[in-house]
Order: structure tokens, then C-alpha cells, then sequence
């Protein structure tokens, strides 16, 4: 039987939004901006290594990643954010991140918080694993608004004592899906100071971090190692399917305290599905080399600008500062996506589908989510055709 804490848990996005458009006929050819897919090339020399490591597929791979990865990792890590670690035992290699991020509260949040239910804080909008994972250890999902008027970052530091006292994870996602907003450091060492002085641990989902426009977005791990933090404290999720075009590789890690990162090892030793060995080989070569992901940023920025030029003057256009989606203001969602669609054949994303409603309010509602991952003619001839239905 379903257990009952599932059984109100929101529809997954893309089901909703097939039965949303679906009876519908598009009202031109379709152009799909709905998900974050990247279409940008992967490295040519990707399928030269896998194929050069063919033979591992004759083996059971190392569980934890192979020490040749984990050294790849863990120096891409000391490259990014200045921060060293050791690879036998500061991070593990995932399959994909969803992996990390849902078993990381299975292994490390704990039963009770201050003789209370455990509360887990995530951002509204959010990636939906936050609130299944908070669901499956029997904790109480909290999910705090990312408005326009907290810069689309969620403000735990508002929280109340009572409510503080009792969370024991917060997930956080920077650079933020959908909005693209990133966390400064001044953000980062507020929420860093919040959790060394409730005891709580903070789960940084940065997989668009190699996605920006100007500056690198500044780290979590890298923010909590100049203040001296707890080790323990803050637990960094990364992953090669943005910022190599890689999703299908299904290569991600997961870095932090030596604590946590056994306690996850255990668990993925029974719930851990390892990458095989040829694409551990290949893995390692595509976080050691920097060049291809340097031109995918670049391919990304000229369609920031399109997008900037596009919605220029657009009342409440607001220019995202990384990753690869536009949140677009709209009366609602729904009506938005549906108009798009039959008249244009447009396929966008209801803003409402990626957040919840809490307290009478679902600060998804009057945003759209468009992902920018097609070829660059493409999307500006798809957001020219999406400004001129929705706005003018």
C-alpha cells in the first residue's frame, strides 16, 4: 500500500503539463522550451574514451567511484573554490545528482529534532526530490516562498526559533532553478552562521554553478571553509549534465564532511545503483578539462542577451544571472502556457508546476519557466513569437 505521507504530494510537472496541452492542438510547428535538457554539443572525444574503457563493462564498478574519478572530482572542487579535499574520503561519486540529494536525508537527517518531528526546509519554487526525500525519512517538509521580493532566494534566516530549532536539513538550490537567481556570500554566510547555531545541515544543490553570466557563482563549501564552519555543516551536490551537456552520463558527486559522506557511502552500498566503469573513465576526462565548458557558457550568454534585447522594456523582465531558464511574469501560468501553445505551438512550463501552494499563496502561479537550451536561431525566433502572443 501507498504509504499515507505520499498521498498528497503534487503531480510530477511534466504529467501535469501533458494533461494541460496535450488535447490541444498546437497553433504552429512545436518548439519545446519546456525542459531543461541541454542540446548543446557534448565533447566529441567523450565517446573515444568510453569506447576505450569497453572492457569495464565486464566488471562491477567501484561502488564509491574509482579513485582516478574521485581524484578528478575532488581536484575540480580545490580548482573552483580553493577548497582541498581528500578524495578517499570527502566525496562520492553519484549517479546523477537526484540520487545525492534524496539519499542524503535518508542517510543524515535524524528521527527526531529536539524531541520533535524533524523539519526539512526547501525553497518554493523547488526540485521536487526536496519534499519526497523530507516525506521518506518522516520529516516535515517546510517550503518557504522565493519571491521577486527576497531576490528569488528563500529567507531562512526569518524563520522563527521554534521553527529553527527543529529543522535539521535545508536544501537550497544556487544557482536557483527556475529563476536563476545565486547566492551571494554575504547570503551564504548568513544561512552558514543560521545552521552552526540551530545544528542543522545545509544541502547545496549547485549543479548550474558553470552557468553564468559574468562572475562564478561564490560556493557554499568554498564560503563555509573560509569561516571555519563545522566540516560536517554544509554538503555540496555538482553534476556534469549542465555544464558538460552530459545528462544521459549520469555522472554527478556529492563533497563535505567525512561524517556524512561514510554515512551516504553506507547506504549506497544497499540503495546505490554505481556508474559503470567506461563512463567512471569518462567522467573523470570531461571534470578534468575546462575548454568545452568555457564554450558552452558562451553559447548560453548570447542567448541571454537575445533574451534581454527580446523582452527589453517588458514590465517585470527580470535578466537571470545563471543557469539556462527565463521566469517570465504573466497573469497566470496555466491560461499563458495554454495561449502559447494553440496559437503559436510554443510549449512553456506553468511556473505553478514547480512550487506548491502554502498559506493561500503559490508563488509560481504568475511565472512561466522557458528553457533556453535549443540552438540560438531557435530560441529567438521562439521568444520573439512568445513576446509578441503573451505581451503585445
Amino acid at each position: 500500500m501507498f504509504p499515507e505521507r505520499f498521498s498528497n504530494l503534487p503531480a510530477y510537472a511534466f504529467p501535469r503539463l501533458r494533461s494541460l496541452l496535450d488535447d490541444h492542438a498546437p497553433g504552429g510547428a512545436a518548439v519545446h522550451m519546456t525542459i531543461g535538457e541541454p542540446k548543446h554539443a557534448f565533447p566529441a572525444w567523450v565517446t573515444d574514451v568510453i569506447v576505450e574503457n569497453a572492457s569495464g563493462f565486464n566488471q562491477y564498478p567501484p561502488n564509491d567511484g574509482a579513485p582516478e574519478l574521485l581524484r578528478a572530482m575532488s581536484d575540480w572542487v580545490d580548482h573552483r573554490y580553493s577548497v582541498p579535499l581528500d578524495p578517499t574520503r570527502d566525496i562520492l561519486a553519484l549517479n546523477g545528482t537526484r540520487e545525492g540529494l534524496y539519499n542524503a536525508a535518508m542517510a543524515l537527517c535524524p528521527e527526531t529534532k529536539g524531541g520533535a518531528t524533524p523539519i526539512v526546509l526547501s525553497p518554493n519554487p523547488f526540485y521536487q526530490v526536496y519534499m519526497v526525500a523530507a516525506l521518506s525519512v518522516n520529516a516535515e517538509p517546510l517550503l518557504v516562498p522565493a519571491t521577486r521580493e527576497n531576490g528569488f532566494l528563500p529567507d531562512y534566516t526569518s524563520l522563527p526559533p521554534e521553527v529553527l530549532n527543529r529543522v535539521a536539513v535545508a536544501y537550497i538550490c544556487s544557482p536557483a532553478n527556475p529563476q536563476g537567481a545565486v547566492a551571494s556570500r554575504d547570503y551564504w554566510r548568513d544561512l552558514i552562521a543560521l545552521a552552526e547555531q540551530y545544528d542543522f545541515k545545509i544541502f547545496a544543490d549547485e549543479c548550474y554553478c558553470e552557468i553564468y553570466r559574468d562572475s562564478p557563482p561564490v560556493g557554499a563549501l568554498e564560503v563555509a571553509h573560509a569561516m571555519g564552519a563545522d566540516p560536517e555543516r554544509v554538503l555540496i551536490f555538482h553534476s556534469l549534465s549542465k555544464r558538460s551537456n552530459l545528462p544521459g552520463l549520469r555522472c554527478g558527486f556529492v563533497a563535505g564532511g567525512p561524517q556524512s559522506i561514510v554515512r551516504m557511502k553506507q547506504l549506497r552500498n544497499y540503495a546505490g545503483a554505481p556508474l559503470p566503469l567506461p563512463l567512471q573513465r569518462a567522467a573523470q576526462a570531461v571534470w578534468s578539462e575546462e575548454s568545452h565548458v568555457s564554450e558552452n557558457r558562451a553559447l548560453y550568454a548570447e542567448k541571454f542577451d537575445l533574451a534581454d534585447q527580446v523582452f527589453s522594456g517588458l514590465p517585470g523582465y527580470l535578466s537571470p544571472q545563471a543557469g539556462f531558464f527565463l521566469w517570465l511574469p504573466v497573469q497566470d501560468g496555466e491560461e499563458a502556457a495554454v495561449k502559447l501553445w494553440t496559437q503559436t505551438g510554443v510549449r512553456v512550463l506553468p511556473g505553478a508546476y514547480l512550487s506548491r501552494e502554502v498559506n493561500g499563496f503559490n508563488p509560481g502561479k504568475e511565472y512561466i519557466r522557458v528553457a533556453l537550451v535549443a540552438p540560438k536561431n531557435e530560441v529567438q525566433d521562439a521568444l520573439i513569437t512568445l513576446r509578441s502572443c503573451l505581451y503585445e
